[in-house]
């Protein structure tokens, strides 16, 4: 009997130590392959952050959705995060925090180029994948405060955006080409949530709010308020647009939070970015798991997300490698 307790007793042990080695083959050196990711390279998935904006606004409900694309069709596991937005978003892949981001391509400019609230401080480590969808700049009020112009906000109290956001910027801008500035009003730094609820409770007039329309928080304002969108006049339009040759024309149609016609405004492009540490298959693989699936995409915005025009309002701004593959591939340039 003590020879068959020792046999099964040694036998366990042998078993023990087998699966033992195994485990630790697949954690410490990632040399057993799952075989599960979906992007065809049999590698373990890949976590990464993709910081988007406030949820009022356009970046996170659209992220979500191409954070779920690009999870199914390849090997990284894309996990969407709420954020400030453009500014913030820059200022958190400079830190290593995450590697994935939304940005107005403007603001993507400035902390390329160390300017604005990026001055004297470039940004290097970020890189371009794609433009996606006009970002509107609308200037949000209701029909009982009587603001008809931008001229009317002398003396009101607005909302310019977070700070540091890409609608601060903006909102200064446009004052600046009307002779103004937020000395002019009077100012409130809120996020695009805050300024909807401000505008409701009556604590403030208007709002600057640049994201692609249909904006949320401006559709639930809609619900029970006369929304009404500030236009900006044609001649102000080539003013701004001449100073600053990231705007655009751009109008927010009629029926968009009920308003009756349509009001003529500018935009900026929204955009993806990458560190530049992220591995360039993985970007390429990506790139091409959104443009290949856009049809996935049911937000509004995802009509705009086109192979043809990923490259616009770019700039002189660099391309991820893996990006750039993707649009060589598909015969897109800039």
């Amino acid at each position: 009997m003590k020879k068959s307790r020792f046999s099964v007793l040694f036998g366990t042990v042998l078993m023990t130590a087998a699966i033992t080695a195994a485990c630790g083959e697949s954690s410490d050196g990632g040399t057993a392959d799952t075989g599960e990711g979906s992007g065809g390279g049999g590698s373990a998935s890949q976590d990464l952050s993709l910081l988007t904006g406030g949820t009022g606004g356009t970046y996170y409900p659209l992220g979500g959705q191409i954070a779920n694309i690009i999870s199914d069709q390849t090997d990284a596991n894309i996990t969407p995060q709420t954020s400030g937005a453009s500014a913030e978003n820059m200022e958190t892949l400079r830190a290593g925090e995450a590697e994935l981001a939304f940005s107005q391509t403007d603001i993507a400019a400035y902390a390329i180029e160390g300017k604005e609230m990026f001055e004297g401080d470039p940004i290097d480590n970020i890189q371009a994948i794609a433009s996606l969808y006009p970002e509107t700049v609308q200037l949000v009020t209701t029909a009982k405060s009587g603001i008809k112009s931008v001229e009317d906000l002398e003396g009101k109290t607005v909302s310019v955006g977070a700070p540091g956001s890409g609608a601060y910027i903006n909102a200064m801008q446009v004052l600046e080409i009307h002779g103004m500035s937020d000395k002019d009003i009077k100012a409130q730094n809120l996020s695009f949530d805050e300024s909807t609820d401000g505008i409701q409770s009556g604590n403030i007039d208007a709002a600057f709010i640049t994201a692609g329309t249909p904006t949320g928080a401006v559709e639930a304002l809609s619900a029970q308020n006369d929304v009404v969108i500030i236009p900006i006049a044609d001649d102000k339009i080539q003013e701004l647009v001449e100073k600053y040759p990231y705007y655009a024309e751009d109008t927010v149609p009629s029926g968009t939070y009920k308003i009756k016609e349509d009001v003529k405004t500018v935009a900026v492009k929204a955009m993806l970015v990458a560190s530049k540490d992220v591995d360039e298959d993985l970007v390429y693989e990506m790139t091409k798991a959104l443009y290949e699936n856009t049809d996935q995409i049911t937000h509004a915005k995802g009509e705009f997300i086109t192979p043809e025009t990923a490259l616009e309002g770019l700039g002189d701004m660099e391309l991820h490698p893996g990006a750039a593959k993707y649009f060589e591939e598909a015969g897109v340039s800039k």
